[in-house]
């Protein structure tokens, strides 16, 4: 391949994350601009641009079929009343909200992924802070480092995670044993911080409470309904794979969207016209751009030749380079939104494993559907805890973080870069270093 296509993939892609980490631009266009580039200097055809989007197919099908049964069941305002019981659980006391925030959170993102949970969720906070005299802000960043961490809970809760998975081929099996102990210990990092951090909040006495608005549920029954179609849904997501004919996680969810406009239309809550409009379609095109501009970059060598240099440094050492990658990843998603990190760091990982020899070249094949060395599968969950939790550093880390500071300016409390640094970076760098502990215990001894 010619050095002027390698280069301009290269710098293609930096411009890219220049622009969304500036926000000079808006993520999608950015990232769909730098793809058609790629298009139209030829680098890429447009049919090689949809294999490339193709390969990526389960990541683009889960978080559709999550986006489409979210928004079908919006109008029945069932996340206003969770929310309100929330507030009321607290019983007039602060610390008992913040501990009511991290519980519900850390169970909705145990079946939704973060963003999602946050877009849900965040609106509420302003209001009802507002009527118990408290400043919404810490509660906001609060939501988001807890959505942020219990995102690795399953593999469906952070796109980075299941990007990494469906890489490997890990199972939501595979996952749960290996990997949702790490999001219960961060998790639990965030719930030793409260009372340091949210100081103020933890030793407040809350009033106002009978003053509340109590938002009732609409349409009870279709609730009700739901809740069967979401068990449904997380039995597949548990023991899908493992049936004699084999449901992917992406399939489940697509199952559970196709009830929920079922369901909708039946029962004329809501027009499917109406909820396919609302879906977050930005995220899926960004998402798609993003996948064509990483095969750029494997297409022209360049991911070949940065996996030599990693070759270099780490060698054939997996307990060096899990702890390399934790980190570096770690610090780097703190600073570059981590699906797009991710991609990338995914067949760069793969071709150093080949590099090196740890594993045969075949999985670097698209199909490859086989399992990788156990030894080797330590770099991976490195990847998966750090580009998750890199996210609490900063503002720009995550879109979670972008998602709760839009609703915080909204109602008049922008959110500062620094004002997040505070709350953010001590709890990112406890959690990367307990969660670097427990890779070494957990894998590398």
């Amino acid at each position: 391949m010619e050095n002027w296509q390698a280069f301009l993939s290269f710098f293609t892609f930096l411009g890219v994350i220049a622009l969304v980490i500036t926000e000079w631009m808006h993520l999608t266009i950015a990232a769909f601009l730098g793809a058609l580039i790629l298009v139209f200097t030829n680098i890429m055809s447009l049919q090689e641009a949809i294999d490339y989007i193709s390969k990526s197919h389960a990541t683009l099908g889960l978080f559709f079929g999550i986006m489409v049964f979210v928004r079908a069941f919006e109008s029945t305002k069932v996340f206003d009343y969770l929310a309100t019981k929330i507030v009321l659980f607290a019983q007039g006391e602060g610390k008992r909200l913040l501990i009511s925030i991290v519980g519900i959170v850390t169970v909705v993102c145990s079946v939704l992924p973060n963003a999602t949970t946050v877009m849900l969720l965040a609106p509420l906070i302003p209001p009802m802070a507002q009527e118990l005299e408290i400043n919404f802000v810490p509660l906001l960043i609060l939501m988001v480092l807890v959505a942020n961490s219990a995102g690795l809970l399953t593999l469906v809760g952070d796109p980075a995670t299941f990007i990494v998975a469906d890489a490997v081929n890990i199972s939501f099996i595979d996952y749960l044993y290996n990997l949702s102990l790490g999001g219960v210990i961060a998790v639990g990092v965030i719930i030793l911080f409260l009372p340091i951090l949210f100081r103020k909040i933890w030793h407040t006495k809350l009033s106002s409470l009978a003053e509340l608005p109590n938002p009732q549920i609409n349409h009870p029954q279709v609730v009700m309904v739901g809740g069967v179609i979401v068990a449904l849904v997380l039995i597949f997501f548990v023991i899908g794979e493992s049936l004699p004919i084999p449901i992917s996680p992406a399939a489940a969810a697509l199952l559970g969207a196709a009830l929920a406009l079922l369901l909708s239309h039946h029962s004329k809550i809501d027009s499917v016209n109406h909820i396919l409009r609302d879906v977050d379609w930005s995220t899926l095109i960004f998402f798609m751009s993003i996948f064509v501009l990483i095969g750029g970059l494997e297409k022209t060598g360049v991911i070949n030749a940065l996996s030599g240099i990693l070759a270099i440094i780490i060698g054939k050492n997996i307990f060096l380079g899990s702890l390399v990658l934790l980190f570096f990843v770690g610090i780097l998603s703190s600073l570059v939104p981590n699906i797009p990190l991710v991609v990338g760091m995914v067949p760069l990982l793969k071709q150093y494993l080949v590099t090196v020899g740890l594993v045969s070249p075949e999985v670097l094949a698209s199909n490859f559907d086989g399992q990788f060395p156990p030894e080797v599968l330590p770099m991976f969950y490195a990847m998966m805890f750090g580009a998750t939790l890199g996210g609490n550093g900063t503002l720009v880390g995550a879109s979670s973080n972008i998602v709760a500071a839009g609703i915080s300016e909204q109602h008049g409390r922008p959110i500062s870069f620094k004002t997040f640094l505070h709350y953010g970076l001590p709890v990112m760098i406890v959690q990367l270093v307990v969660l670097g502990l427990y890779v070494m215990v957990r894998f590398l001894f």
